[in-house]
């Protein structure tokens, strides 16, 4: 081969591998997506849900971050740092978390009306502490409420 084909190979493998990884999703977002679409294919006459049916990944700890928890309280609540997160700027928001053997495998943030759904819980612990999330284990009691609206549907347990 001469020179500039193999420059050229070169270039296009690491143009391919370029492309590779920028296009590829992290997992909480490729496991956020198939939540999103879990949760809005809830039949329109079901009522409650159990949050471990409709989740289409293994996790075993999801946290609902209060409004405007910085960053660092989030990194450091959850023990894991990743850089595709952002600090709620409103209480309508939602801010959740979910673990799997101490790593991020869904993250949901942003308001319910652009997501499409949403899904709210207060666990015991959030309401004895000043912890800055509510939490709640894959064994723990996950039956939550299904209400629909326009075009936006809620999930909410409350303790």
């Amino acid at each position: 081969m001469t020179r500039r084909k193999i420059i050229i190979v070169v270039v296009a493998i690491m143009l391919s591998i370029f492309v590779m990884k920028v296009l590829k999703k992290d997992i909480w977002d490729v496991n956020e997506e198939r939540l999103k679409q879990e949760v809005v294919n809830i039949g329109n006459s079901v009522e409650l849900v159990n949050l471990s049916d409709i989740t289409p990944f293994e996790w075993d700890l999801v946290y609902s971050f209060e409004p405007y928890t910085p960053k660092e309280i989030i990194f450091q609540t959850v023990g894991y740092k990743w850089d595709s997160i952002s600090e709620t700027v409103n209480g309508g928001m939602n801010q959740l978390v979910f673990m799997k053997d101490s790593k991020v495998v869904c993250y949901v943030y942003g308001y319910p009306a652009n997501n499409g759904y949403g899904i709210f819980f207060n666990s015991n612990e959030s309401r004895v502490s000043s912890a800055p999330a509510s939490v709640l284990s894959v064994e723990d009691d996950l039956i939550f409420e299904v209400v629909k609206g326009d075009n936006v549907i809620l999930l909410t347990k409350y303790e």
